[in-house]
């Protein structure tokens, strides 16, 4: 399966401004534990590939980076890594999943769901990363690389400080499973998404008692490959 921007959203523009089309950074993590479970790599290769995974939302927190940079890299967006290094590949997976995310949770009419929609779904997303955090055991193993991690040629110009930041800012938000506080504490770090942090764990808290939003996030997971 390959996704195509034009056939998704009509126009470029669309897809640079629609940021409301990806999942987080939990989220990506465990689909990427997914296609490790049919796809074996080095352990080295799996790490860089995990990097690469959390990459593209590192201009959340660098306004020099845009959403253009980070999110239109490969084209057509299909699971073909070849002639990637493990990094660039899970950089294209994650741009691949929020695409194929995006179709799954329409396939369940998601977005026809009270609070689905508000602000910027970044409450689904929130959710979604609590529900799926233990699927895996091993945060530790991935928090302590993240808190040392190699600067890897990325192509965009990304600063040092940014590239370290960006993951131990990772690192601190996988270290438990998701809460109200540390959703605010991971909002808190990125300037776009801190005045709405306490608005958007309400909305999660409403949510979560919905049993068929959570059986939906749960089946992108489960496709998403």
């Amino acid at each position: 399966m390959n996704f195509d921007y034009f056939n998704l959203f009509g126009s470029w523009n669309l897809v640079i401004g629609n940021s409301d089309h990806m999942a987080s950074q939990i989220s990506h993590i465990i689909y990427a534990q997914e296609y490790f479970e049919e796809n074996e790599l080095p352990p080295e290769e799996k790490e860089e590939f995990i990097l690469g995974c959390t990459f593209p939302d590192i201009r959340r927190i660098d306004g020099n980076i845009k959403r253009r940079d980070t999110h239109l890299r490969f084209y057509p967006l299909d699971l073909d890594f070849e002639n990637l290094t493990p990094f660039e590949a899970g950089w294209k997976f994650h741009l691949y999943c929020d695409m194929r995310r995006e179709e799954i949770l329409n396939q369940y009419n998601f977005y026809s769901m009270k609070y689905t929609e508000e602000f910027c779904r970044q409450p689904a997303k929130m959710l979604e990363d609590r529900i799926l955090y233990d699927r895996y055991d091993n945060w530790e193993k991935i928090a302590n690389y993240f808190n040392d991690v190699p600067i890897i040629s990325n192509g965009i110009n990304v600063s040092k400080e940014s590239f370290e930041l960006w993951y131990s800012i990772l690192a601190n938000y996988i270290d438990k499973k998701p809460d109200n506080n540390s959703i605010i504490n991971f909002f808190s770090k990125q300037p776009d998404l801190a005045l709405t942090a306490k608005d958007v764990v309400a909305i999660v808290d409403k949510l979560r008692k919905n049993d068929k939003v959570i059986e939906a996030l749960k089946r992108v997971t489960d496709e998403i490959i």
